[in-house]
């Protein structure tokens, strides 16, 4: 009986070496020595090898049906997405069964536990598809300065809110970090993950329409310190004809900011008192983007970093956006603070250390 135990095992060690071969991953030498029933760590690694082999047949499928022209499945991205997700999820599990596989720094900055820099390649051929499963159409309206507009309408908007020079320039610096959060700073773009959000502040047609009748409350109070703004804005709707304004750089970036974000510029001095650091201002905003209600809610408790989510909802919409979403540890979490929150948005920083360095170029001198 022990002997047909063992042999069971070993027969499990050796199929478990052939998959991770497949996905090109290596097993360490005392694991494969190991002739017992399989461990955490055994199916750690069995789950994260398949996980990784699938991610690629994934990327593989998408690259030849673009290259061939094939039709694209609706949603195209998603498959995408859930297999990444899948493939960082269970990579996380392992380094948590097996702190001694955590490896060197990757490129984006994503903690290491959670992802293998090895697999660098595999992530820029996922950007590569997204390019082009989510590009702008070809009527799209792009803007020759798409940074720059995105900065001069935030700052015109708070300048509308009452802001002073130095908190107005916070929140076109914050409207920049939103386009790089929301669009990886593309404009015009589609959304390989939905059919309801486009454009280059990803909104959806009620959001876009909240946004224009919100514009054209504040129109005025704008004209009144910036008319040469509101002349170009008038140019743009000009351009526009009768095309979705989703599709227009300018019109979607000016609706997507008044829809959500414009109500709390008026704000921005008390946000930088309790988040002195840019990106976490950035940080909260883009919450603002996410779960609106709740950190709407912090904001107005006077504890915002110590305020906790505890809804299921919640928590699953900030799972859906990269936050607490890779690892049975981190997904078996049922709530959290908003310092806790705003830590977990690791995979922003990237995009908001380009949103300060492009800030840096379009910003008054």
């Amino acid at each position: 009986m022990v002997k047909t135990k063992r042999a069971v095992a070993i027969r499990a060690i050796l199929a478990l070496a052939a998959i991770a071969a497949a996905a090109g991953v290596a097993i360490s030498a005392g694991l494969a020595q190991t002739a017992t029933a399989p461990s955490a760590s055994t199916a750690a690694l069995a789950a994260y090898a398949k996980a990784l082999s699938q991610f690629k047949a994934v990327l593989a499928e998408r690259r030849r049906q673009i290259d061939t022209k094939q039709p694209l499945p609706n949603l195209p991205g998603q498959a995408l997405y859930l297999a990444r997700n899948l493939m960082m999820s269970t990579y996380k599990d392992l380094t948590d069964a097996q702190p001694s596989r955590i490896g060197r720094p990757n490129k984006w900055s994503v903690p290491p536990q959670y992802f293998d820099a090895d697999n660098e390649p595999l992530i820029d051929e996922y950007r590569n598809l997204f390019d082009v499963m989510q590009a702008a159409p070809a009527n799209a309206q792009n803007s020759p300065t798409p940074f720059k507009d995105v900065v001069d309408l935030g700052r015109a908007i708070a300048r509308a809110k009452g802001l002073d020079a130095a908190n107005a320039e916070t929140a076109g610096r914050i409207s920049l970090a939103l386009f790089f959060a929301e669009t990886n700073g593309n404009q015009n773009i589609g959304n390989a993950r939905s059919n309801k959000y486009k454009g280059s502040l990803q909104t959806g047609v009620a959001e876009d329409a909240n946004g224009r009748k919100k514009w054209a409350a504040t129109k005025p109070k704008i004209a009144s310190f910036d008319p040469e703004l509101i002349a170009r804005d008038n140019r743009e709707e000009a351009r526009l004809g009768n095309m979705d304004g989703r599709y227009n750089h300018w019109i979607n970036v000016r609706n997507g900011l008044m829809n959500a974000h414009a109500e709390l510029f008026a704000q921005i001095p008390d946000i930088v008192r309790t988040l002195p650091n840019p990106i976490d201002q950035m940080k909260f905003f883009e919450l603002i983007q996410i779960v609106p209600s709740p950190t709407k809610a912090a904001l107005r408790s006077g504890n915002l970093l110590g305020y906790r989510v505890s809804d299921p909802k919640i928590m699953g919409y900030l799972r859906n956006n990269s936050m607490f979403a890779y690892g049975k540890s981190d997904r078996a979490r049922t709530s959290a603070n908003f310092r806790e929150i705003m830590d977990a948005m690791w995979l922003f920083n990237e995009k908001f250390e380009r949103t300060l360095a492009e800030y840096e170029k379009v910003k008054p001198r």
